[in-house]
């Protein structure tokens, strides 16, 4: 897998387009701090860590991320849109004077900086720039 980044948003993606209670996906320290930020934002209703049963006796359990999807009254949708901005093709930069609103202020920018995965409003206070991972409104 070239971008796994993407494959995690993709998966929320129709996940909350198919109206899952949660979704899962490989594991790593990135997509865990992605995690953490969507549902400190809102976003999701939370996440775990679970191990997957290997395939086949004698067989490695893989770590997985579980999130568990969050929706409003009536069934509406909290995340209506997840856009992947920096890709492995097309690095996305900016400084903190660079980082653009999300739908206005309504939405969220999460970057990776020098001081680790945040949102673009805590970037901004904290005076640094970083790789634009993705948007989420």
């Amino acid at each position: 897998m070239t971008d796994p980044i993407a494959d995690m948003l993709t998966r929320v993606r129709n996940a909350v387009s198919a109206r899952h209670s949660r979704v899962d996906m490989p594991a790593s320290k990135l997509k865990t701090e992605i995690a953490k930020i969507l549902q400190d934002e809102g976003y999701i209703a939370g996440f775990k860590l679970v191990e997957e049963k290997a395939a086949k006796p004698g067989g490695i359990a893989r770590p997985l991320i579980r999130l568990l999807l969050k929706y409003g009254p009536g069934g509406e949708r909290v995340i209506t849109g997840i856009q992947r901005v920096s890709r492995p093709g097309r690095r996305v930069y900016a400084g903190a004077d660079g980082i653009t609103t999300v739908l206005g202020g309504l939405g969220v920018c999460i970057l990776t900086t020098s001081r680790g995965v945040m949102t673009g409003r805590s970037a901004q206070k904290a005076g640094v720039g970083g790789e634009i991972l993705c948007n989420v409104w």
